[in-house]
Parts: structure tokens; sequence; C-alpha cells
């Protein structure tokens, strides 16, 4: 997911349609599971840098 998230930083109409096609997902459970990633330490050790921007956008 923060993969997904760091090749498409910016919400547009292209990445939700990636979202779907690509990841089979709707946006909303994508951002659900995104979240999801950033707070895990998992999510933190594995990209910092995108993990820190999704939380600060979701604040």
């Amino acid at each position: 997911m923060l993969d997904f998230e760091r090749a498409w930083p910016r919400h547009t109409g292209a990445k939700e349609e990636a979202i779907i096609g690509r990841l089979g997902l709707k946006p909303a459970r994508y951002y659900q599971l995104l979240r999801r990633a950033a707070v895990s330490l998992e999510g933190q050790a594995h990209d910092p840098f995108t993990a820190r921007r999704v939380l600060r956008r979701a604040a």
C-alpha cells in the first residue's frame, strides 16, 4: 500500500482508476487500508516518509 501511495502521491481521477484497476479495491477501502499500513510498525519501518505523509494528511 505504501509503495503504491509513494508512486501516486496526489489524489486524481487517474489514481482512483489505478486503485480500482491495479489493486481491485474501491478508493474508500484503499484509504482505510493505507491508514492502517501507515500506523503499523511494519509500515513505518518500510517507508517512514510516506507513512508520516499519510498520517499528516489524515489528521
